[in-house]
C-alpha cells in the first residue's frame, strides 16, 4: 500500500515518542518487518526534557511530561538516522519546535535524509504567549505552510485532541498543503498524589496516552475522514489486532502503536502476523478494502452521520 512518500508493506508502525531511535527494539525483531517508523521528536537544538517524575500511570492508561527530549536535528542526522537507514523500512521524521522558524530549520536540515515528516503541533508556540500551534486552525495552517514550503518529502501533521473542533484543524492543515495527517496526540490529563495533596508529574499536567483515549481517537478519525482528502495515520490506544480494525475502518489508511510498546516491546511484530488471519475472519480482502469500511456501512443503513 502506497501512501504520499510511504510504500508500506503493511499498515503498522510505531508512534514517535514510543519507540525512541528504535535502536531499544532492534534486539527483539527485524525492524524492517514494520510498515514505518515514526522517529522520536527532533528539535533544532538538544532538549534535556521536563524535570522528573515525568510518568504516571493512570487506569487503562499512562500520563507522560518528557517534554521532547532530544539530542537536536544534527546529533539525530549524525548519529541515529545511519542506523534506521540500515532496515528495510519508511523513516518519518516527527518536527517539533517552539517558534515557525525552528519548525521549519529542522524541516529543512532533516527532510534530506528521510521519506516523511510528522510535523508536531502540540508545541507551544512561545511568540504568541505559549498558545499550542495545534490548538488554533490560523497557527497551525501557518506552520504546516511554511514546512511544507521548505521540506523535500511528504508532510504529515499530526493533530491534537485538545481542540473544540478537530475536523477545523484538519481542513486549516490540509489547505496548507499537508500531504496527510497524524491522529492523535495525547490528551491533556493529572493526577494527584493524596498523600501529597500535589500532582505527581512534576509538571502538573501531562499527556494521557493508552487503552483510555482510543474511543476519542476513534471517534476524531471517523470525523476527519468524511472531512478531508489526504490520508490519515491514526493512533491512540491500539493495543491488539481489532484496535486496528477499528481505526481503518473509521477511516485510517495506517496506524501507529505509542504506549503499547512499553507494556510489551513485540505488540507490533505480533499484529502484523495477525493481520492477514484478521483480514480473513471479518471478510476482506486486504487492508485498502477495509478503509472507511464505517461509512460504506453508515451510508447504506441510512443512519445519520455526525
Amino acid at each position: 500500500m502506497i501512501l504520499p512518500g510511504l510504500e508500506l508493506k503493511n499498515p503498522i508502525m510505531p508512534a514517535s515518542g514510543c519507540f525512541g531511535f528504535g535502536k531499544e527494539f532492534a534486539p527483539f525483531y527485524d525492524l524492517s518487518e514494520l510498515g514505518a517508523i515514526i522517529m522520536k521528536a527532533a528539535t533544532g537544538e538538544q532538549r534535556f526534557g521536563n524535570g522528573t517524575p515525568r510518568v504516571a500511570e493512570s487506569a487503562s492508561g499512562m500520563l507522560n511530561a518528557i517534554g521532547l527530549q532530544n539530542p537536536g536535528v544534527d546529533a539525530i542526522i549524525e548519529h541515529e538516522i545511519p542506523f534506521l537507514r540500515e532496515y528495510d523500512v519508511p523513516v518519518i521524521a516527527n518536527v517539533a519546535g517552539s517558534t515557525v522558524e525552528e519548525y521549519v530549520e529542522v524541516a529543512r536540515k532533516i527532510s534530506r535524509f528521510v521519506d516523511a515528516l510528522e510535523l508536531n503541533i502540540s508545541c507551544p508556540n512561545v511568540k504568541e504567549g505559549g498558545v499550542q500551534f495545534g490548538t488554533d486552525p490560523a497557527l497551525a495552517k501557518h506552520v504546516t505552510e511554511a514546512v511544507v514550503q521548505v521540506s523535500q518529502v511528504p508532510v504529515y501533521v499530526k493533530l491534537s485532541p485538545n481542540v473544540t473542533d478537530i475536523v477545523q484543524l484538519a481542513k486549516a492543515v490540509e489547505e496548507a498543503g499537508a500531504s496527510g495527517l497524524s491522529m492523535i496526540n495525547t490528551l491533556t490529563g493529572m493526577r494527584i498524589d493524596p498523600k501529597t495533596r500535589k500532582p505527581i508529574i512534576a509538571n502538573q499536567v501531562g499527556g494521557l496516552s493508552g487503552a483510555a483515549i482510543k474511543p476519542v481517537a476513534v471517534r476524531m478519525v471517523y470525523q476527519v475522514y468524511e472531512a478531508v482528502d489526504i490520508p490519515i495515520i491514526g493512533m491512540g490506544g491500539i493495543e491488539t489486532i481489532d484496535d486496528v480494525i477499528e481505526f481503518l475502518l473509521a477511516g485510517a489508511s495506517a496506524v501507529a502503536i505509542g504506549s503499547a510498546n512499553f507494556k510489551n516491546p513485540l505488540v507490533c511484530k505480533e499484529i502484523i502476523e495477525e493481520l492477514p488471519q484478521a483480514l480473513k475472519r471479518y471478510g476482506f480482502t486486504s487492508v485498502e478494502d477495509v478503509i472507511g469500511g464505517a461509512h460504506l456501512e453508515t451510508a447504506t443503513t441510512g443512519v445519520l452521520r455526525t
